[in-house]
């Protein structure tokens, strides 16, 4: 059962981190990078919601992707997965949560460098 935001699939933190262990889902953050390095889904590649190119994403247009950004109200993880959508990858959701709701799960995260 999927819940929708804006007509995106979404998935929670809970079911995220599920996902996470499986190596098939890629999870793209596109906070700036200050904020993915302070701290972020572990295994999240970190990319710019503006300039999302095909070339930031995998080969496989089936590959399962799932976005976030900070919180619920930003609307940056959205834009990234309808551009997504657009470039023709099929399996693409959203955690609407963000890496606010991540970390308010107490949920585990990787820091790095910029």
């Amino acid at each position: 059962m999927f819940a929708f935001l804006m007509g995106l699939k979404t998935v929670s933190p809970a079911q995220l981190e599920g996902e996470l262990g499986d190596g098939r889902t890629v999870v793209v953050d596109v906070n700036a990078p200050q904020v993915w390095a302070s701290g972020h889904v572990p295994g999240a590649i970190n990319r710019d919601s503006g300039n999302l190119r095909e070339s930031d994403l995998p080969a496989d247009k089936a590959a399962a992707l799932v976005f976030y950004c900070s919180n619920s109200m930003c609307r940056k993880a959205p834009n990234a997965a309808r551009k997504a959508q657009l470039l023709g990858y099929q399996n693409v959701r959203v955690m609407a949560a963000g890496i606010s709701g991540w970390m308010s799960a107490k949920l585990p995260v990787e820091r790095g460098a910029v």
